[in-house]
């Protein structure tokens, strides 16, 4: 830490013992750098933000979608496109002087990397531009600032609002030409499709429909045969039941007396045939019980023997039902197999067209794609030229478009770059530091010492002591007078730069 302090006092000696160096060194850094600040033009900055909002409410709410965020990128790229920043060039002062492609490419790319565009939102957008023009004066830098920003506005403005209508006045246009190029294919995919029909009806649909008409077939006989197998055994059980039941009933004899066990045969007879009439089968209780009661009546019947008296017959009502409903039922059996033999002969033909003719049914599995295809794109454009020219009447009676300057650009006051105080500050810190360094340096360069610890340290031998200074009167008061001419000469600097910084000052302060 000693030798650290020591160097530091070393240089400190050195620097004082050629402090005309110093100053001398400051003083020409100082004015060299001070010349070149001055000459640094100033830049004034213009600022404006504005809202843009792409959406619409009366698109939304007729189902026609206005912009998305794909436009909010596209507001990015144009608003500082060379073609908007070569219009801004022609209309303001920056266009003076450029006659060639070559000059307006430097003006364009010099004014891309002045003017900048920044998104805080989505929908809100700064824009910026720092002009400083070494020819131009400062109000002149500060207005063409403004008409810098200006200029983008207006020219983004006038581009979006107009440039909306017409890119969809051009989007209607195409769109009709598709249509009428689609509607002439249509129209020959349409004929092609009704001369095949009409030649081979058979393969309407081509393959694809006779295996939709083969499964739909097979659908219907699976439901046909179970329809036949409940009617065939509904025939049977009316069969049944017709075997079993008379066709005549046994009246009572003429002579007979009230109560015999004939006459109550003859009844239950007649109950039983009603109970099969109404359908119950012999499993039923109460065909059990009356079938009980007939063998019962009939044993005593038999008991009772030969009546004297003769018997008379009537029909039995219960299997002429029975037969009308057996007639009916054979009926309802005779139609299903013949519905079955109609749909089999419809498959064994559809089977054998689509085995016999393999490249129709592709042909006609072609056309029908083909027709399919074209008429589903020709819906799809169509629908959307009708959407198209709603948006394009929307647009033409209310855009969608809203544009709004939340904050206009304005005069700049004061310059924005550069900081000159900071500068002057900086040239005579970098002044004093060079005069300081070539002392030092020349201090280094001749064999002398500054303090006895260097050259303790150089010889490494033990010093003794050194000799002050010692001066005349006479060389006292040169020495004064050479003091008194320093400090002179740096209140001179500090004086030219708090001149400078007070002039910096006055300016800003009268700019624009």
């Amino acid at each position: 830490m000693n030798e650290v302090f020591d160097e530091l006092r070393s240089a400190v000696y050195s620097a004082w013992a050629r402090k005309w160096l110093v100053l001398g060194v400051a003083w020409a850094i100082c004015l060299l750098g001070w010349l070149v600040v001055a000459m640094i033009p100033n830049s004034y900055e213009a600022q404006s933000k504005i809202f843009i909002q792409l959406d619409d409410v009366l698109a939304q709410q007729i189902g026609i979608a206005g912009s998305d965020k794909t436009d909010i990128a596209r507001v990015k790229q144009t608003l500082a496109g060379s073609e908007n920043l070569e219009k801004v060039i022609r209309s303001t002062k920056l266009g003076e002087g450029v006659s060639t492609p070559r000059e307006m490419e430097r003006e364009i790319g010099s004014l891309s990397e002045d003017v900048s565009i920044t998104s805080e939102e989505d929908n809100l957008f700064e824009i910026t531009a720092t002009i400083g023009k070494g020819h131009l004066s400062d109000a002149q830098n500060a207005a063409l600032a403004q008409d810098v920003v200006q200029k983008l506005i207006d020219i983004f403005r006038e581009e979006n609002i107009a440039g909306n209508r017409g890119e969809v006045a051009e989007t209607v246009v195409f769109l009709d030409q598709q249509l009428a190029e689609r509607a002439t294919e249509l129209e020959a995919a349409e004929a092609r499709r009704t001369a095949f029909e009409a030649e081979h009806p058979e393969l309407i649909g081509g393959a694809a429909a006779i295996s939709t008409k083969l499964g739909a077939l097979r659908t219907e006989m699976r439901g046909v045969d179970a329809d036949l197998a409940a009617a065939q055994s509904a025939l049977a059980a009316i069969q049944g039941q017709l075997a079993g039941t008379p066709e005549t009933l046994q009246g009572p004899p003429i002579q007979s007396p009230q109560g015999s066990a004939s006459a109550a045969l003859s009844q239950a007879q007649a109950q039983l045939a009603g109970l099969r009439a109404r359908g119950l089968t012999s499993n039923h209780p109460d065909v059990i019980a009356a079938e009980r009661q007939v063998g019962l009546l009939r044993q005593q019947a038999a008991a009772e023997g030969p009546q004297t008296s003769r018997s008379t017959s009537s029909p039995n009502p219960a299997y002429s039902s029975l037969v009308s409903i057996r007639a009916e039922r054979q009926a309802n059996v005779q139609a299903l197999m013949a519905r079955k033999a109609s749909l089999q002969a419809d498959m064994s033909s559809l089977i054998a067209d689509q085995a016999s003719e393999p490249a129709l049914a592709a042909e006609a599995q072609r056309i029908s794609r083909d027709y399919e295809v074209l008429k589903t794109k020709y819906d799809d454009l169509l629908q959307d030229r009708e959407e198209m020219k709603l948006r394009g009447q929307v647009e033409s009676e209310r855009s969608s478009f809203k544009f709004d300057v939340i904050v206009p650009p304005a005069l700049p006051r004061k310059p924005a770059a550069p900081n000159r105080p900071l500068l002057l500050l900086g040239v005579l810190i970098v002044g004093l530091g060079a005069g300081v360094g070539a002392a030092f340096g020349l201090s280094q360069i001749k064999s002398t010492f500054s303090t006895t610890a260097s050259l303790e340290r150089a010889l490494e031998l033990p010093v003794i002591g050194a000799i002050s200074r010692t001066m005349t009167d006479g060389q006292r008061a040169i020495e004064a007078r050479k003091m008194k001419m320093f400090y002179a000469a740096s209140a001179a600097l500090a004086g030219v730069f708090a001149i400078l910084l007070a002039i910096e000052f006055v300016q800003v302060g009268t700019v624009a």
